[in-house]
């Protein structure tokens, strides 16, 4: 079952970048990884609206903090209506920086372009009115878009974020073990990982803290957040 599974997390993540590339990353300015050459990765968590729970990891936050562990957020226009004092809490941690993942988690391709632009734009506007932060992040639900998405992300002066990590830990049916091994043979200089803060992630927890470890410590990869990862990484020399 393991050898199942890690196969076929391996296969999304080579749709996903198939997919990326063939966007042309250049013009469309969609964001999978840092540059190579950097010494660093990106812990990146979503927040997606819930139904059921609380909505928010509140251990898994804690331990980010406690142990000083830069991070970045894409939060959901929905899950902002109903986690305010979380949304605070994440904007008052000198090493989180928050994205934007649409208003709604739609699935963008099946919109126009105004619509998707209105799904993109809200969660921004609610950040820049209600918190006075200015995001230049954001995250299509689902890892979905099209021209239309890229056009209206561009529009918005926004910076499209996917990522070439993919941690699985909305999948119950994966062990801690499963989703540490998956990530530590795939990551790499300039990673961006997905995970989920929003309290649907399975075991997120205890992996951040293995990967911690086995990419800190052992692998000596820097944790930043994702805007650090692409403007101020201090980069190994080519050879």
């Amino acid at each position: 079952m393991q050898g199942k599974i890690s196969r076929t997390m391996l296969t999304a993540g080579l749709i996903l970048w198939s997919v990326v590339a063939a966007s042309g990353d250049g013009a469309a300015q969609v964001v999978r990884a840092g540059p190579p050459t950097c010494k660093a990765i990106a812990l990146t968590f979503d927040m997606c609206p819930v139904r059921e729970g609380s909505g928010y990891d509140a251990p898994l936050i804690a331990a980010l903090i406690e142990q000083r562990i830069p991070a970045t957020f894409f939060l959901s226009g929905r899950w902002m209506a109903t986690h305010d004092a979380e949304v605070r809490a994440l904007l008052a941690v000198p090493f989180f920086e928050v994205g934007t993942h649409g208003q709604v988690h739609a699935h963008l391709p099946m919109l126009d372009e105004a619509k998707q632009r209105a799904e993109i734009s809200g969660p921004v506007e609610v950040l820049r009115t209600r918190y006075g932060y200015a995001t230049a992040l954001f995250r299509p639900p689902y890892g979905e878009f099209n021209d239309a998405t890229v056009d209206a992300v561009r529009a918005l002066e926004l910076r499209f974020i996917l990522w070439n990590a993919l941690s699985g830990d909305p999948d119950p049916r994966l062990s801690t073990e499963q989703m540490l091994a998956h990530l530590t043979s795939t990551v790499r200089n300039g990673s961006v990982i997905v995970f989920h803060a929003n309290g649907k992630g399975h075991h997120t927890r205890e992996v951040v803290e293995d990967l911690y470890r086995e990419l800190v410590v052992k692998r000596d990869l820097k944790p930043v957040t994702v805007t650090e990862l692409l403007d101020g990484c201090e980069q190994e020399p080519r050879r």
